[in-house]
């Protein structure tokens, strides 16, 4: 069977118990419509959420934009300082000193003014940087290295990220560098270069107040994709691939390592910088989540209720179903002896009288039908116990014509009276349970006269560990499998052994006693394919007509029908080794059970 069929037949509700097909049907009636209800609210109000930030961060994203833009602003300003001092003007104009002093003269005064004028304790500047005629004019907040040489910034007004100069300030802070030349108006021409150091801090100091989760990521690039800043000190210098950016304004998702991210962008008109802001959407929808399992606890409990009550409602409705299931089962199996006893007036009230009355009927003919069984079986045993095997009467009395031929007088006498004795018993129907003392002794002399047909090709053996007088037994239940014995046995065997035992053994039933017959030959055995057969006979209905041919077949059913199934015949065989059969039945010792069991048998005929 394939997996599509698998599947068909697992959907398909028919092949499900009626149980299961209720608490199936409640529960989609009402985890179903639930479920759906809440997936629709919560995607309705995470993108409601969605929506609402992505319009709002561009917003503040503007703003933000628009702080640093005037900040930036004022720091392309700051180099016009200078023009405020001559003596300034006139050190920048020398083109040489004639000795050393003076130099460290002229720096200390272009340092000291370059200190007092641009550090303040509100701007963000490292250092200030004043090159002219490749000499140096410095004054930093923090030690620095690098800077041995005036850079190649390409003239005019300018920036130089930090990734391309080699300064580096003390403790690294992150930093880009304000290039503008130094103009000698009055001479019309260039006399060197300014270069601001700007800490990064005012930028942070604006991006940090939208910065509201520590989850999101928020840095200024260029248009390049070079990041200038970064919430991530790592990520400075870095190039974004500006392919991943469809917007320069607005907001759109974004994954990354498989995450989905709201990214939110904003350009600044003066600086060309593009500010970004990143946060994971899991970050924004936090009270969304919290409502969602606050309504999955809600829509558990209900679950659970409704599981309760689906299968409180189908235990219900189904629990008369299953009984009446279960007692037809029983009906099914043989036992008539059942009610169902359902007191609605609902359709289950109307089948289960229907039911009752269908059973009583069949009860009724049951019973009729066993009656006539019995009558049969009766009839059956009757016609067995008034007559002896024409066979064995016949050989019989060959035999004796060749001991009167040979003048064998005492033979003959031993036949014909065990013949006599034989006949004696087989004609007494007034009794159907003898004492096994009787029983017996109408074995012994079938075999003794056997013997006296057969000579040595037979022998026997009858042993007892009990006073057999003391017991009883059903009559004729030995002779049919001493004849199979013997008339299987010395078809393909020049002599055979018969055994019987007979011995006491612990009952079947508490606190009783029972006897058990073991009779074994070494004759041909029974073939499997037979002997399957026979046990199939003998685990089967001991009531049911018996066709089959066998002897012990019908000695077995009549056991079982008078002392109850647990009670009969078992046989094991092996060809070639012989056959063992033990009869069970129970120890008899008073005349009032036996009386009992023979009006068990009476009544079955009368009935």
């Amino acid at each position: 069977m394939t997996s599509d069929s698998k599947l068909i037949q697992m959907l398909n509700l028919r092949n499900y118990r009626l149980r299961s097909k209720l608490i199936i049907t409640y529960l989609l009636l009402t985890v179903v419509p639930i479920s759906l209800l809440g997936y629709i609210s919560y995607s309705q109000y995470t993108k409601s959420i969605e929506g609402q930030v992505g319009e709002y961060i561009p917003k503040i994203l503007d703003q933000a934009n628009e702080n640093i833009d005037k900040q930036m602003e004022e720091l392309t300003y700051a180099p016009e300082l200078l023009y405020n001092s001559s003596q300034v003007l006139s050190i920048l104009r020398k083109d040489s000193y004639p000795t050393r002093s003076e130099f460290l003269n002229d720096r200390f005064t272009m340092n000291s003014y370059l200190s007092s004028t641009y550090f303040t304790e509100k701007n963000s500047l490292l250092g200030v940087f004043v090159w002219t005629k490749q000499r140096l004019f410095s004054s930093t907040t923090v030690s620095y290295t690098g800077f041995e040489k005036e850079p190649d910034w390409g003239g005019g007004d300018g920036m130089i990220l930090q990734h391309e100069t080699d300064l580096r300030f003390k403790g690294k802070p992150p930093f880009f560098l304000i290039v503008k030349p130094i103009q000698d108006f009055e001479n019309r021409r260039t006399i060197g270069t300014i270069m601001l150091a700007v800490r990064l801090t005012f930028i942070e100091s604006v991006l940090m107040s939208i910065k509201d989760q520590d989850e999101a990521e928020i840095w200024i690039m260029n248009r390049q994709g070079r990041v200038i800043y970064h919430t991530d000190p790592e990520q400075i210098g870095t190039v974004e691939n500006m392919s991943a950016f469809p917007l320069a304004n607005g907001s759109f998702r974004s994954y990354k390592n498989g995450e989905r991210m709201l990214v939110s962008v904003s350009e600044s008109e003066r600086m060309g910088w593009i500010t970004v802001h990143r946060i994971p959407f899991k970050y924004l929808t936090e009270q969304a989540e919290m409502v969602k399992d606050f309504v999955i606890g809600i829509f558990i409990a209900i679950v659970l209720a409704t599981i309760i009550i689906s299968v409180f409602m189908a235990w219900s409705v189904s629990r008369p179903i299953y009984k009446l299931s279960r007692l037809m089962r029983t009906v099914e199996n043989g036992n008539f002896q059942v009610d169902l006893n359902i007191q609605s007036k609902d359709e289950i009230g109307i089948l289960a009288r229907s039911f009752n009355s269908m059973v009583s009927r069949i009860r009724e003919l049951v019973q009729l039908n066993y009656h006539i069984e019995i009558r049969q079986k009766q009839a059956e045993l009757y016609a067995l116990q008034s007559q002896i095997n024409p066979h064995f009467m016949y050989n019989t009395l060959e035999t004796i014509s060749m001991a009167v031929e040979e003048d064998e007088k005492e033979t003959v006498v031993e036949m014909v009276t065990l013949l006599g004795k034989m006949l004696r018993f087989s004609l007494s129907n007034k009794n159907r349970i003898v004492t096994m003392d009787r029983e017996v002794e109408h074995i012994r002399n079938y075999l003794l006269i056997q013997k006296y047909r057969f000579e040595q090709r037979l022998h026997f053996t009858i042993d007892s560990d009990i006073e057999l007088q003391h017991y009883y037994s059903p009559k004729f239940i030995l002779q049919p499998i001493i004849e199979n014995c013997i008339k299987h046995g010395l078809e393909t065997r020049k002599g055979l052994n018969i055994s019987v035992e007979v011995f006491k053994v612990q009952g079947i039933r508490p606190q009783t006693e029972d006897i058990t017959i073991i009779i074994r030959d070494n004759g041909a055995g029974i073939d499997h394919e037979t002997l399957k057969m026979i046990h199939r006979l003998l685990r089967s209905d001991p009531i049911a007509k018996r066709d089959s041919g066998y002897g012990l077949i019908n000695v077995h059913a009549r056991i079982a029908m008078l002392f109850g199934v647990e009670y009969g015949l078992a046989v094991e065989s092996e060809p070639v080794e012989g056959t063992e059969i033990v009869i069970r039945i129970p120890a008899i010792t008073d005349l009032q059970t036996v009386e009992k069991y023979e009006r068990i048998e009476d009544e079955s005929y009368r009935g």
